[in-house]
């Protein structure tokens, strides 16, 4: 679980950190570290990265914290540093990156396979390690542009809004995006879902 912070701490440390307080750009550092190495490491699927990631994104805040005029949350404002890093480095690397146009013709037609909402299962059936496991394998394999959304909207519990604010995109992309990665992930799990409710029948 990461540090729950208050939003009146992290706007007391942030104007002591325009001021010149190391100290306080210290803790916001480690309030916020494991939650960017995190962020890296999911997008990046790769240590290394994240920890490039991690390591770029506060240089960046410490050299641009003047420029946060705090209209927005220091957390989003941080966050989209980051995310624009990780896929700074993605298209460096020349991975490929989808665009929404690419993938629309297969996420609008999913393969006709039998597909299993979550709320078909017992929560605490779904929360085992096993279908963690096969969760994380599957983001893992979504592509970029639903995965960063995915990643944001349903694992960080970010709004809608400050999704969109983060990656840039309108917040009816970011819904558009949602979907599509949530059909992925329901595709991607569905023979796994099958075998996991034929034993609870048996």
């Amino acid at each position: 679980m990461y540090t729950v912070v208050s939003d009146q701490k992290v706007d007391h440390l942030v104007t002591q950190t325009k001021n010149g307080d190391q100290a306080a750009f210290t803790e916001l550092v480690e309030l916020f570290s494991e939650r960017i190495y995190n962020l890296g490491l999911r997008i990046l699927k790769n240590p290394d990265d994240a920890a490039d990631v991690l390591q770029e994104t506060f240089l960046a805040v410490y050299e641009k914290i003047n420029s946060f005029d705090g209209r927005a949350n220091f957390f989003t404002w941080l966050y989209r540093i980051a995310t624009n890093f990780a896929l700074m480095k993605l298209r460096k690397e020349k991975r490929i990156v989808y665009t929404d146009q690419d993938m629309e013709e297969h996420y609008d037609n999913p393969n006709k396979v039998q597909i299993h909402e979550w709320q078909d299962f017992p929560l605490r059936d779904m929360l085992n390690e096993e279908f963690r496991k096969h969760l994380d394998f599957a983001v893992d394999r979504l592509p970029e542009i639903y995965r960063s959304v995915f990643l944001l909207r349903d694992v960080e519990n970010l709004s809608i809004k400050e999704t969109s604010k983060i990656l840039g995109i309108t917040e009816s992309n970011v819904k558009i995006r949602l979907k599509r990665a949530r059909v992925y992930l329901r595709e991607d799990l569905a023979a796994y879902m099958e075998e996991y409710s034929k034993g609870l029948e048996t």
